[in-house]
C-alpha cells in the first residue's frame, strides 16, 4: 500500500553548470533512484548502437521508463538531464500525471560565465566515449532556457553542492498532493 504520492525532482540545466553533482547529492539525500540520461545514451554506444541513430531521444526514452517503474513502486526518482526542450520537459509533466507523482523541475543555473566554461571544459566524466560539448554548443542552447516558463525551482551551482541538494529537500518537504 503507497501511502503518499512519490517525488519526481528533474533536473534541468546546461552542460558544465552542475547539474549531475547536484543530482548526486540530491538523489543521496533521499535515498532514491538517480536516472541520468548521459550514462544511458553513452552505453547505448558501448552497446554499439551507432552515434548516427537517435540515442540522445532514445536514452530520455529508456530514462523515463525506468523513473516509471520505481515510481509505481512508489520511489521518488530524481532525474539528471538537459531538458531544454519543451518536449523534453512534457515528457516528465505526463510521467507524473500517469503515476501520480509530484513533479518539481529543478533548474540549476550558473550565472558566471567564466566559471561555466572553466567547469565544462575541465570536466572528466568517466563516460567512455561520450564527447563533451564544445563550449560554442552550450552557449547555443542557453536561449531555450531563457524562454522556459513553466513552474521551476531555480538553483545556483556556485554554491556548494550539499547546500544546493538540502534547498532542494526543503523545497519538497512542505508539499501537499
Amino acid at each position: 500500500m503507497r501511502l503518499a504520492r512519490p517525488d519526481l525532482v528533474v533536473l534541468a540545466g546546461l552542460p558544465g553548470v552542475g547539474k549531475s553533482a547536484v543530482a548526486n547529492a540530491t538523489a543521496g539525500l533521499l535515498g532514491c533512484t538517480l536516472v541520468s540520461v548521459d550514462p544511458l545514451e553513452a552505453a547505448m554506444w558501448r552497446a554499439g548502437i551507432s552515434h548516427d541513430a537517435p540515442t540522445g531521444l532514445a536514452a530520455y526514452v529508456v530514462a523515463e521508463a525506468v523513473a516509471e517503474g520505481q515510481l509505481r513502486l512508489g520511489a521518488p526518482v530524481v532525474v539528471d538531464a538537459v531538458n531544454d526542450h519543451p518536449a523534453a520537459r512534457q515528457q516528465w509533466q505526463d510521467l507524473a500525471t500517469r503515476t501520480g507523482a509530484m513533479l518539481t523541475f529543478v533548474e540549476v543555473r550558473l550565472a558566471d560565465r567564466s566559471e561555466h566554461r572553466r567547469r565544462l571544459e575541465g570536466r572528466v566524466r568517466d563516460l567512455d566515449g561520450f564527447p563533451e560539448p564544445r563550449w560554442s554548443e552550450v552557449e547555443s542552447r542557453r536561449a531555450a532556457f531563457e524562454s522556459w516558463t513553466e513552474d521551476r525551482l531555480r538553483v545556483d551551482a556556485s554554491e556548494p553542492v550539499g547546500r544546493v541538494a538540502r534547498r532542494i529537500i526543503d523545497a519538497l518537504t512542505p508539499r501537499q498532493p
